[in-house]
């Protein structure tokens, strides 16, 4: 009797493990697509999305930090590398993150990192170049979010810090014909 039951318990357990695996492996693509979805709509592609100061009512990912100011931009490097300029932000600390469509972070830099001065990074897959003055950042996937995070000691700093941080840039790398 029970040898009757061997094949379809055996089987039943296959699949549900298969099913298993194929949600784990799909769910962080599936997550940073409706992620790309929303912050997308605030901008176009290769183009940072300027957040105002963060409430839990006006930041669609996540529960913000309300001492933090946030700048967004979903990028495709499928026709070429992205260049990510950050202004530098004097005596606050800043911090660029660089996630790819699976939310792997493929990289992070700060103001401690670049010594107080602005990151230059080209978002690129491989066989692409970095121009000058950038340093390449290499990606499995072609697409994914860059994010700026500035800290801020009071709201009062907020439209001085914002003035600031318009000045960077995500930009497609313009092709030569």
């Amino acid at each position: 009797m029970i040898r009757n039951w061997m094949f379809p318990i055996i089987a039943g357990l296959l699949v549900s493990a298969l099913a298993w695996q194929g949600v784990l492996l799909a769910t962080p693509y599936a997550l940073m697509s409706k992620a790309m979805d929303v912050i997308g709509a605030r901008a176009p592609a290769n183009s940072f999305a300027f957040g105002e100061l963060a409430t839990a009512d006006n930041q669609p990912i996540v529960r913000p930090s309300p001492d933090l100011v946030y700048s967004s931009c979903v990028f495709d490097v499928s026709k070429g590398p992205v260049l990510v300029d950050v202004a530098s932000v004097p005596s606050h600390y800043w911090s660029l993150s660089i996630f790819d469509a699976r939310t792997d972070v493929a990289d992070v830099r700060s103001d401690r990192d670049t010594g107080g001065k602005p990151a230059r990074l080209a978002l690129m897959k491989a066989g692409q170049t970095a121009p000058q003055g950038y340093e390449p950042v290499t990606l499995q996937y072609d697409r994914g979010i860059a994010l700026i995070r500035i800290l801020l000691a009071s709201p009062a700093e907020y439209p001085v810090v914002d003035a600031i941080r318009r000045k960077s840039t995500c930009k497609q790398l313009p092709t030569a014909n």
